[in-house]
């Protein structure tokens, strides 16, 4: 499974978070509470965030030594008291990439799955189901992958990591011309991870 452009668009909604998401809010707080309340409220949103990030740096650890039952403690832990912070998605993306290396397929599915319906953005949302589609094609699901990417609209900086899958998808099916078509739109749209993309439509059977 690869994670290296997808985990770079998950730090940039991170760092996006910490700096715009009070923001977000501000104007529904200052009407109900108005300046004194808006001022508590930012008070205990940098206490919460502040507590967040600090378990979500934790599980990151936990997961780069794959302590897998230390990193469940800290992602059980974000979901029940900052469920309402992007920090709990990113711990559902984490846990998912731990279960999966792990080979505990159902244990990644979950994880992604729950991390797609709680998404708080377009973007968010299409990672986990990138690789919640992987997580099916590897198991040879390949029958449930295009329902998944179907139900879900691409946002256009992922347009071509879909087409990169379908490629992936149609290859399994043993469609080749569908897969060539679908690899060199994902060069094409500069997917991430272009090289991979590339050796994998070399390595297509010749046209016939």
């Amino acid at each position: 499974m690869t994670y290296e452009t997808e985990e770079q668009t998950v730090e940039a909604l991170k760092n996006w978070w910490s700096e715009n998401g009070k923001s977000v809010v501000a104007g529904i707080v200052i009407g109900l509470g108005g300046v004194f309340g808006f001022q508590w409220w930012t008070q205990h949103q940098d206490q919460v965030g502040a507590q967040a990030s600090n378990v979500y740096d934790q599980l990151v650890m936990s997961v780069a030594i794959e302590n897998a039952d230390s990193a469940d403690k800290q992602s059980k832990l974000l979901q029940a008291e900052f469920s309402g912070t992007p920090y709990a998605g990113f711990a559902d993306l984490l846990m998912a990439k731990l279960h999966y290396e792990k080979g505990d397929d159902a244990a990644a599915e979950a994880a992604l799955r729950q991390a797609a319906a709680n998404a708080p953005n377009e973007g968010f949302r299409a990672i986990a189901v990138l690789r919640l589609a992987r997580v099916l094609l590897d198991a040879g699901r390949t029958d449930e992958v295009d329902p998944l990417l179907n139900a879900h609209p691409v946002p256009p900086a992922f347009v071509a990591d879909h087409d990169a899958l379908r490629g992936d998808l149609a290859s399994k099916k043993g469609d080749y011309a569908a897969a060539r078509a679908a690899y060199q739109k994902a060069l094409e749209g500069n997917a991430g991870n272009a090289s991979l993309v590339q050796l994998k439509l070399n390595s297509l059977p010749a046209a016939g």
